[in-house]
């Protein structure tokens, strides 16, 4: 995947201006039942991607690697399905997509790792 830095830096921005809506919402209505949801968004979707997106760049022998395309697909995949789990299971509406979730994004932490130590950043 060409620019895949970049792919994971539109990631991360998009889930920050997700995160700070919700919590603008949670503030404006003085409901912060949801925060755990909204913190996860915050720290695997923005901190998270950005820290790949990092990665990626100073590394792009690494991005560009078949591996680092379906992390990126991964890590995308378990924010989309773990923060809206995690809110389900607040509200007592089911934990199976949280479960799957949390096993997505521990797979996605599983393969940068494969990645990292397979593609050292170049000294």
């Amino acid at each position: 995947m060409k620019n895949l830095s970049s792919y994971f830096f539109i990631g991360a921005a998009l889930f920050a201006l997700c995160g700070m809506v919700w919590g603008i919402q949670m503030s404006a209505t003085h409901d912060h039942s949801l925060s755990p949801a909204h913190g996860h968004l915050n720290l695997l979707g923005f901190v998270g991607m950005a820290v790949f997106g990092t990665y990626y760049a100073l590394a792009p022998n690494a991005a560009g690697s078949k591996l680092a395309t379906v992390h990126f697909g991964l890590a995308i995949l378990s924010v989309v399905v773990l923060v809206p789990g995690i809110a389900l299971a607040i509200t007592e509406n089911g934990e199976a997509l949280a479960k799957v979730g949390s096993i997505l994004a521990l797979l996605s932490m599983v393969l940068f790792t494969v990645v990292v130590v397979r593609h050292r950043i170049p000294a």
